[in-house]
């Protein structure tokens, strides 16, 4: 299969689709590999270290989805790229789409097939392609929350772990699943009093068997969310429901009872964001303040460690891209309902139930498509 790597043109992305070893790989499963030129230049990969896996270097993003089949990126792509979106063109990377309509309804016109990594599941009902990215927002918002908190930065001025004598900040993670699990054990490991908010009694219970009275945790109800979240110094929304639109767990009215400084770290902003006053930001432009409070929103976290989320990323990846280049996207989907399910758009239909219920669209499931 012809297989291209454009280079990510989202604000602030230098992730890429494949690394060298990645492409190496497809290459001795006797693929074809174009790469845009600088694709992985910002995080050590070269031009050269493609051509060395066997990849073709073409000058630019057009030439890369004229010459491929198959288009491995990272992040939903933008107009443009959506622009050279074909039928016949099948589509693997982050999409999110039932937070951006406009994506949805241009991929919907391009004819193409699009699979996402967030709604890929496996055999215990998880998302192996979205866990990678995840664990290092997880681990990331603790970093940044605790940068925000500062007073330069507009926060109330707490150090997060406290020092001896002085309490520690009060760190509330909204959410128990792979990215509130990674954010609880930065926090704890840096010496704040943490609760965790969950609505699955069995996820709360294991949390409980591994951290002990180190952790508090919760089950999720809006008198808790409320209570804890006004009395915190730091929130962490970390809420998942797959494909679908994340809930919003935090109202304004909860803001006004924070402490001024307080801050918020909104994970979930790729799906619409968890709190109420969410809205996405840049990397460049990370912070905002609402009622007092300061948000930290940006929609491709891990961009900022791109190199470890990249490799992180080609982990996971790597088997279901080889895959779709062995099989082709029909007899790779009809063999593995877990891949089947990543499957979002094609031919100008939503395959995946929650996008096309949050985007008030028809929907045609994976398998009636795949019969037709």
């Amino acid at each position: 299969m012809r297989i291209g790597v454009p280079k990510e043109i989202k604000t602030e992305e230098h992730r890429v689709g494949l690394t060298p070893p990645s492409v190496q790989e497809l290459v001795l499963h006797g693929h074809a590999l174009f790469v845009e030129r600088g694709a992985g230049a910002d995080i050590g990969f070269d031009d050269q270290a493609y051509r060395a896996a066997g990849a073709t270097v073409l000058d630019d993003a057009a030439g890369v989805f004229a010459a491929a089949e198959l288009i491995v990126k990272v992040k939903e792509p933008r107009p443009e790229e959506i622009a050279r979106l074909q039928a016949g063109h099948v589509l693997f990377t982050y999409l999110h789409l039932a937070a951006d309509r406009g994506q949805a309804e241009g991929l919907l016109r391009s004819g193409a097939t699009c699979i996402a990594y967030e709604t890929v599941t496996d055999a215990d009902g998880r998302l192996p392609l979205l866990a990678p990215m995840s664990e290092v927002a997880g681990r990331m918002a603790v970093q940044v929350g605790a940068h925000c908190l500062e007073r330069h930065q507009g926060g109330s001025g707490i150090l997060l772990g406290g020092v001896p004598g002085v309490a520690p900040a009060k760190v509330i993670v909204l959410g128990g699943g792979v990215a509130g699990s990674n954010a609880l054990r930065m926090a704890l490991g840096l010496g704040a009093r943490v609760t965790v908010i969950d609505r699955s009694l069995p996820r709360l219970y294991a949390l409980d068997a591994q951290y002990g009275a180190a952790l508090g945790t919760l089950f999720s109800t809006r008198a808790a969310i409320e209570a804890e979240v006004c009395a915190a110094d730091l929130v962490i929304g970390a809420v998942l429901v797959p494909g679908a639109t994340a809930p919003k767990l935090v109202s304004r009215a909860m803001l006004r009872r924070m402490r001024p400084g307080s801050v918020l770290v909104d994970i979930a902003i790729d799906q619409g964001g968890c709190f109420e006053t969410s809205r996405p930001t840049t990397h460049s432009n990370p912070t905002y303040v609402e009622e007092g409070v300061v948000h930290y929103c940006v929609a491709n976290m891990p961009g900022a460690v791109a190199r470890t989320a990249t490799l992180a990323l080609n982990n996971a990846t790597l088997p279901f891209v080889l895959a779709l280049a062995a099989k082709g996207w029909r007899r790779a989907l009809s063999e593995d309902e877990h891949l089947r399910h990543g499957l979002n758009v094609h031919d100008g239909q939503i395959a995946h139930e929650a996008v096309a219920r949050d985007l008030g669209l028809p929907y045609s499931s994976p398998e009636a498509i795949l019969k037709a």
